[in-house]
């Protein structure tokens, strides 16, 4: 396959904008080489995922496949996929480690073997490969460095995935899957073990406060989109009783508008009191 890197990053921006709404909301706010590496970043993420997911009983096989081509982008070796083409401007430029891109198959290659977990632990160590990975290669993209910057990372991105478990417990069935933990189905039922996952959640999303202070403004401001979209969600999910294994709730269209202005409020108020230390 003949690639260049124009269409290459062409590729990646069709994906960031055709799938999450939300991670292009403060693109405008970030300088255009930042927006550059976060696509290609969210482009590998987005493939990741759906070889994963959309694969059916080649899932496997083809997360193999795309586990050898990452491993031999870190080696040096020219890429054939235009993902991993543009990607490895930003790796090099960025000196991103290859360890984050790795758990993220990991995580995808652990749903296929894995339709279940037993107790918080376990689930757990399947969100340090599912969610924080994305973290902690986004951080040194906006060079943020240093290990308490990303524990406080790691508790963000967990806590919002687990809210999104929350939400999507239809559809992860459909699936053949869950992610309530299946002690707290037993102590609470599915309503039980769906609040269970909530109060993880907020007390995990809280983080981001913090995290929030030592941000840049643009990376502050989506930081404070994903801590208040990750609350409205877990308040939606209180308001139908905890019954997403029949209803799965959405915030609405209103609600988001409230929520981004929140953000850009909160990120306004803040300006000038970034954290200059890193948290002990």
């Amino acid at each position: 396959m003949n690639l260049n890197l124009e269409g290459a990053d062409a590729y990646c921006r069709h994906l960031s904008e055709h799938h999450y709404e939300n991670f292009a909301v403060a693109f405008g706010l970030l300088d255009a080489n930042v927006r550059r590496d976060l696509a290609r970043v969210y482009a590998y993420c987005r493939t990741t995922d759906d070889l994963g997911d959309e694969s059916g009983p080649y899932a496997l096989a083809r997360l193999v496949r795309w586990r050898d081509e990452v491993e031999a982008l870190f080696r040096g070796e020219l890429p054939n996929h235009p993902v991993l083409f543009a990607l490895r401007e930003t790796v090099a430029h960025r000196a991103l480690p290859a360890q984050p891109f790795l758990d993220l198959i990991a995580a995808n290659e652990s749903d296929q073997r894995v339709k279940s977990y037993e107790t918080w632990p376990q689930l757990e160590a399947y969100c340090m490969l599912s969610a924080a990975p994305v973290g902690r290669i986004v951080l040194p993209i906006f060079g943020l460095t240093g290990e308490s910057l990303v524990r406080l990372s790691d508790d963000v991105c967990i806590g919002l995935q687990l809210a999104n478990h929350a939400q999507d417990v239809s559809r992860d069935a459909t699936l053949g899957r869950t992610y309530l933990l299946a002690n707290d189905l037993r102590d609470g039922g599915v309503q039980g073990a769906v609040r269970a996952l909530c109060v993880r959640a907020r007390g995990l999303l809280n983080s981001g406060r913090t995290l929030e202070s030592f941000a840049p403004f643009a990376l502050r401001f989506q930081l404070a989109l994903y801590r208040l979209g990750g609350l409205a969600i877990c308040d939606e999910i209180e308001r139908i009783n905890y019954r997403t294994d029949s209803l799965r709730p959405t915030v609405s269209g209103v609600a988001k508008l409230g929520i981004a202005a929140r953000a850009l409020a909160q990120t306004v108020s803040a300006a000038g009191k970034t954290g200059n230390v890193e948290p002990a």
